[in-house]
């Protein structure tokens, strides 16, 4: 147990081997409440494989991991999210077929049990209103723009109004304009509705300009970590990954 209120999620020397290959490796993580957490490094870091483990879509080799004080290692999806855990995966996780006020309906099912449809309703409409959706609500998600598609992925997790969201790669495809009106989505979350966010995500420029903090990974195991100002000029992170010309 830990004295810190502010901890959400604490990982101690979480490790994942597949086979003879290190996924992760004595991976020590804090999220705190209220933070916008970026998890960046370059493909095959291990960033995928953090948020299995937290999520508990798969379990570590070794290591501990905590939620809220309590040891949920080896937890199942179903258990975590129950701690008002949820995530998104790389691929939009919507039913594309289905209308998007039916796909943000089935995001309240863990937020919401015991509550009435009426209830469920209004959560659908205020998610909608949050995520600029509410024009698309008819229309079956799959015909939608792509960067419509990503909100109602996101929408779908937030509809349970968790206590920390995980995104992953959410911006990818995504356009300019896109980008912005998502982070600041991102940033309405945090503030309105007390959620934090961790943030799997290539786009650079998007995680210096939302994160209050940035995770790097590199080979499984954590580079560095601290303010989008500190990364940035982290030697150490240029050299792996970052490189002159995402950070000028």
């Amino acid at each position: 147990m830990h004295n810190d209120a502010s901890l959400l999620l604490k990982t101690t020397g979480l490790t994942r081997r597949f086979r003879g290959l290190m996924a992760v490796s004595n991976l020590h993580l804090d999220i705190r409440k209220d933070e916008i957490l970026g998890l960046i490094g370059p493909n095959g870091a291990g960033k995928s494989t953090t948020f299995n483990l937290i999520s508990g879509f798969i379990k570590p080799t070794s290591g501990k991991l905590e939620i809220f004080g309590r040891d949920c290692t080896g937890w199942s999806p179903t258990k975590i999210s129950r701690m008002g855990f949820v995530r998104t995966f790389q691929h939009s996780s919507y039913m594309r077929t289905m209308k998007v006020r039916d796909n943000i309906l089935l995001g309240t099912i863990h937020g919401m049990a015991g509550t009435g449809p009426s209830e469920r309703s209004r959560r659908v409409e205020e998610t909608a209103s949050i995520l600029g959706l509410e024009p698309y609500l008819e229309s079956q998600a799959g015909t939608l723009p792509h960067g419509i598609q990503r909100l109602v992925s996101i929408a779908i997790a937030f509809a349970a109004r968790p206590k920390l969201m995980c995104l992953d790669e959410p911006l990818t495809g995504l356009n300019q304009t896109e980008v912005a009106a998502t982070l600041d989505v991102f940033r309405t979350i945090r503030r309105d509705f007390d959620c934090t966010v961790l943030l799997v995500e290539h786009n650079m420029k998007a995680v210096m300009a939302v994160c209050d903090r940035i995770v790097v990974l590199h080979h499984g195991q954590q580079l560095a970590t601290g303010t989008p100002a500190e990364v940035r000029t982290n030697e150490n992170v240029i050299e792996a990954y970052l490189g002159k010309r995402h950070v000028k």
